[in-house]
């Protein structure tokens, strides 16, 4: 397939042109090419170890959470100039989307956490200038943060923060992946018992400790890997193109 065939393909079901005035991610082509595409390369981020690793795989596409381009003017050069050089020079498009892969209702980030936690009745949680970005529901049955740890495969020494200030058994439970701290102030006001995010901030931690609430912050990294993860596997399946996934953690 060709970039456009792509595009078109990707615009088909995320909501790239919905959100085009609403998330500062420039979502979509950001880097061209010229060649047939029959390898795409998943990653979160846009990055120097990304694009090599997906020039060994033998990607002409890469497809990232993070991209390049945020909605202001940069100058090429210092590190943003070697990474869009690498990309020209080895004829590689780059494909960003942000936002419209963390609220997909299927595949976005925050609904794949959330059910990975163990949550049920999934409804809309959170809003970011009026689009609804996060899910909140229930837990089949009461849950200590510590299963909820452990339903998600995390270790509790490598969260930037788990603060145990509620129920010690959780029934319900709300998720925004990535920088979604400060909207704990959103899961207190409905009375939810455990609320699960990436970043963590010393802002929140005495609001969570005054209000009771349990809350999460496992990385911002390790909790935005799930959109990219089902992208590649639908693009596989439904294109027969081959995929790979580029893990590169940051801990953070």
């Amino acid at each position: 397939m060709n970039l456009k065939e792509l595009d078109s393909y990707f615009r088909s079901f995320l909501a790239i042109d919905d959100l085009a005035g609403t998330d500062v991610s420039l979502n979509g082509i950001q880097v061209e090419n010229t060649a047939d595409i029959t390898c795409i390369a998943f990653a979160v981020d846009a990055c120097m170890e990304v694009f090599r690793r997906a020039k060994e795989a033998g990607a002409q596409m890469v497809f990232v959470h993070h991209g390049l381009f945020w909605g202001h003017e940069q100058s090429v050069t210092g590190s943003h100039y070697q990474r869009l050089k690498f990309l020209i020079e080895n004829n590689m498009a780059l494909y960003a989307v942000h936002l419209p892969l963390d609220i997909h209702p299927e595949l976005g980030n925050n609904v794949s956490l959330a059910k990975a936690a163990g949550l049920a009745d999934l409804k809309p949680f959170g809003k970011f200038r009026g689009i609804d970005v996060g899910v909140k529901g229930t837990f089949k049955e009461p849950v200590t943060t510590e299963q909820v740890l452990s339903n998600l495969g995390y270790d509790r020494a490598e969260m930037l923060a788990c603060m145990s200030f509620g129920k010690e058994r959780n029934m319900t439970g709300a998720v925004i992946t990535g920088g979604g701290e400060h909207d704990v102030s959103d899961a207190i006001g409905e009375d939810v018992d455990l609320y699960i995010t990436g970043d963590a901030a010393h802002v929140v931690y005495h609001t969570c400790l005054e209000n009771k609430i349990n809350m999460i912050s496992a990385g911002h990294y390790r909790t935005e890997v799930y959109g990219v993860q089902n992208m590649a596997e639908k693009v596989s399946d439904e294109l027969a193109l081959k995929t790979v996934f580029i893990d590169v953690p940051t801990g953070l």
